[in-house]
């Protein structure tokens, strides 16, 4: 029978999502507009959750954007944008998923918005597995996980608007 440990309940969450949000912020002071990615399902309702942070810290103009892959098999289906990818160009662009685990979502998500000629790309995530089998990084994160390969990390959206994050074997 798997066991399930809390790994982080809704306040430590709440303390994560302020600081990636004041991060994010910082590092695109003085840009005018923002366009915030997130990868279909969790990663959206994170990037949800640090759109409002980021919206009520500056006086950007901050676009919310849903990219959906086939994370199974990334070449089987489209990869498909809620914008058109021109839209992108020479825009600020922040890349939001969950959980950053073997980081093929986060990579086949940059190849699919490095098609228009980006202003600058951050990627952000709630949690940082370190079992990457791509190069790529988080350069914003919310925790860092040592975990073992068979664990399984949870990220939990509560219909008060609380998020939890727990493990299981």
């Amino acid at each position: 029978m798997p066991t399930a440990q809390h790994i982080l309940d809704a306040d430590a969450v709440n303390r994560k999502l302020d600081r990636m949000a004041w991060e994010i912020t910082e590092r695109h002071w003085g840009e005018l507009d923002l366009v915030v990615v997130g990868m279909a399902q969790s990663g959206y309702k994170l990037a949800e959750h640090l759109v409002e942070r980021v919206r009520s810290r500056s006086s950007m103009s901050v676009v919310l954007v849903e990219l959906s892959v086939n994370k199974r098999n990334p070449h089987a289906g489209p990869t498909v944008c809620s914008r058109p990818v021109e839209e992108l160009n020479n825009r600020c662009v922040v890349l939001v998923d969950d959980v950053l685990n073997s980081g093929a979502t986060l990579i086949y998500g940059v190849h699919h918005l490095l098609q228009a000629p980006l202003k600058r790309l951050t990627t952000v995530v709630l949690v940082d597995r370190n079992h990457k089998s791509f190069p790529i990084k988080a350069d914003i994160k919310g925790l860092s996980l040592s975990t073992s390969l068979k664990d399984h990390v949870d990220v939990h959206f509560h219909g008060t608007g609380a998020i939890t994050v727990s493990l299981r074997d």
